[in-house]
């Protein structure tokens, strides 16, 4: 028994030493010194266990990197900035894991979030499972699910002026304080109303629960596949959020005589519009994958992260 067990070990490592080496991609708010902490946390325990690190160069000054500085790679942010990672392990608040979701989609590795902000919808983690997160990571035991993009054009005297694409939303919003934005909204080449307001959200079924819900829309469970439209203090007696077939085409134009407006796409990169310019959102080509750590209801994760008041329920008669 005992010589068999050894051969089985002695296997065992051979497989390991044959295995390429594992690494680890971890992205942290450097700004906020509980990300940092946590970075800390998380690199030191990935470490301890045999997986090595890559951080962004530009950020590594940042980070108390422990002594084995040798495992723990610094790269520049461009293109290839995941290659060869497994995993993308992004710490801080919303803003930091969107920025972590424009190098997840860029690359197609999954992006683990860690929520150090006030609500979080994206993250997966809470900074007091850490420790826990190290060993799932390590262990391979999460999930990868995808969520839909949005792909959005910007179009002007019928040429294309810009492209981008969204995670959470993107919203066509008025440029000046003091002036109404007129807009005209569409589906599937079809006008559906007209009026003069704050802008539009066009976003996912991820971001319902961000700009989209702060804005009067409605909240769609993630594995619903639909676009949303939701208008922004709209003047208008019919300016109800609409809710579309996912492989609908969505639009906003622009007055031709009103006042300048702004796109923004998850509230991280903006382009100026000029009266009369097309806006085009449309499902987008490319997903971004989130990998998973539990398997808990949405509705779960919706009462937790927006603290709603349950007290009194009994559930289903058995």
């Amino acid at each position: 028994m005992t010589e068999v067990t050894s051969e089985v070990a002695e296997r065992g490592d051979q497989r390991r030493s044959a295995e390429p080496p594992r690494t680890v991609f971890v992205l942290a708010h450097t700004g906020r010194p509980a990300a940092v902490r946590s970075a800390e946390r998380v690199v030191a325990g990935l470490l301890g266990q045999g997986v090595g690190v890559r951080v962004l160069a530009e950020e590594a000054a940042d980070l108390p990197l422990p002594d084995a500085v040798e495992r723990v790679a610094k790269t520049d942010c461009d293109g290839r900035v995941l290659d060869g990672c497994e995993l993308l392990v992004v710490l801080g608040g919303d803003g930091t894991l969107l920025r972590g979701a424009e190098f997840a989609r860029a690359s197609g590795v999954p992006m683990l979030g860690v929520n150090l902000g006030r609500v979080g919808f994206l993250a997966e983690a809470e900074r007091e499972d850490l420790d826990h997160l190290v060993e799932r990571v390590v262990g391979r035991r999460y999930e990868v699910e995808e969520r839909m993009t949005l792909d959005v054009t910007v179009l002007g005297d019928g040429e294309l002026l810009h492209s981008d694409w969204a995670l959470n939303e993107a919203a066509v919003e008025k440029a000046a304080r003091e002036r109404l934005l007129e807009l005209v909204i569409e589906v599937d080449g079809r006008p559906v109303s007209g009026f003069g307001g704050d802008g539009v959200v066009c976003a996912t079924p991820t971001g319902s629960t961000a700009y989209a819900f702060s804005a009067g829309g409605p909240v769609v469970w993630p594995e619903v596949e639909a676009l949303l439209m939701v208008p922004i203090s709209a003047h208008a007696l019919f300016a109800k959020p609409l809710v579309t077939a996912p492989d609908s085409i969505l639009a906003v134009e622009v007055g031709q005589h009103t006042g300048t407006g702004v796109l923004w796409c998850d509230g991280r990169r903006s382009v100026d519009l000029p009266a009369g310019a097309r806006i085009e959102v449309r499902r987008g080509a490319v997903p971004v994958r989130l990998a998973r750590l539990h398997r808990a209801p949405f509705t779960d994760r919706l009462v937790a992260k927006f603290a709603l008041p349950v007290a009194g329920w009994r559930g289903a008669p058995h």
